[in-house]
């Protein structure tokens, strides 16, 4: 770990002008970027302490969404009462992720902006264009068992491995952010940024903003929700492939669906095209496998997981079956 110099801030103002220095970092958690600072994988010169800001409160909105402030620890926000009974699928996939000691630690903003686990990129042994802008992608060659299959180019094959931003994807939530120009608001699908040619550029947040808040919109449907992660063992393992879907069904058709995938993509996967498929359809077998086959059709699968092809399908009609059931 490189020296580094460690400040704590009291309100939001003193955290923005503080990242106004190159090379500073945002702490929270830290559940992630401490490791990656033990692995010289990050080396931030200035490491700002945010924890004394007032961003903990989950608040119901006039509108009917819900308001959760970056600092609200995973576990908090899985078992509030709010999220159980109108976004069951954000509490499921909040849970199905690491462990009950980094979920009481790790944070709603630090998820948002946690970083890849690709082998190659926790390497330093080994080229990643992630970590060393065209140094080379060891993955695409390599083991790449774990990597993505939608979402890919040839100078980047990780894997997006947060869950909650699954479900936060499907839900089309908002991010809020404030830096020295005022507030932004970045809505989910564009805050994750695909590799292309510049894999080392994750997210649309810039060095001197601060994500204060995410809003999850009125969805009074998305009581019938659910999040399915099919991995190598039930437990503190990160997605091969998993679902998260949110239906409204009425007299047997489908008249709204949300549904993103995780464990195969460079960043959380909206599925549109499933969502295209399944919007106006009857909700049965043959529907949820037509969506599936839709979404899957721009994956490409590289030596080692292939296979992730056929089991993402099989994950989303699961998925879908579980969530609808069958008309």
């Amino acid at each position: 770990m490189e020296p580094f110099k460690f400040i704590r801030v009291q309100d939001d103002q003193s955290a923005i002008r503080a990242a106004l220095t190159i090379g500073t970092k945002f702490i929270a958690g830290g559940t992630n970027m401490l490791d990656l600072m033990k692995l010289n994988i990050e080396a931030p010169k200035q490491v700002v302490d945010i924890n004394k800001l007032s961003l903990y409160q989950i608040e119901e909105l006039p509108n009917g969404g819900i308001r959760i402030g970056a600092l609200v620890k995973n576990s908090d926000l899985a078992y509030h009462p709010v999220i159980i009974k109108k976004y069951p699928v954000l509490s499921e996939a909040l849970l199905s992720g690491a462990s009950p000691q980094l979920r009481n630690m790790a944070s709603v903003g630090g998820n948002l902006m946690q970083r890849t686990r690709c082998p190659y990129f926790y390497n330093t042994d080994f080229a990643c264009n992630k970590r060393v802008p065209g140094s080379g992608c060891a993955a695409i060659d390599g083991y790449n068992r774990n990597n993505a299959i939608l979402g890919t180019s040839d100078k980047c094959i990780a894997t997006h491995p947060s869950d909650m931003c699954v479900a936060m994807a499907a839900l089309g939530a908002i991010i809020k952010v404030q830096g020295p120009k005022g507030l932004r608001t970045i809505p989910f699908n564009e805050f994750h940024l695909l590799p292309g040619q510049t894999p080392h550029l994750e997210h649309s947040l810039r060095q001197d903003e601060l994500i204060t808040h995410v809003e999850i919109p009125p969805i009074p449907y998305a009581t019938r929700s659910h999040y399915l992660k099919v991995r190598d063992r039930t437990s503190y393992e990160f997605a091969l492939a998993s679902a998260a879907v949110i239906l409204d069904i009425q007299n047997g058709r489908i008249q709204h669906a949300h549904v993103a995938l995780g464990g195969v993509g460079t960043k959380p996967w909206r599925a549109v095209l499933a969502e295209k498929v399944l919007t106006g359809a009857v909700a049965n077998e043959q529907t949820y496998r037509t969506a599936a086959e839709a979404t899957l059709s721009q994956a490409k699968g590289f030596k080692d997981n292939t296979f992730k092809i056929e089991l993402a399908k099989r994950t989303l009609v699961r998925a879908l079956t579980i969530t609808g059931g069958m008309s």
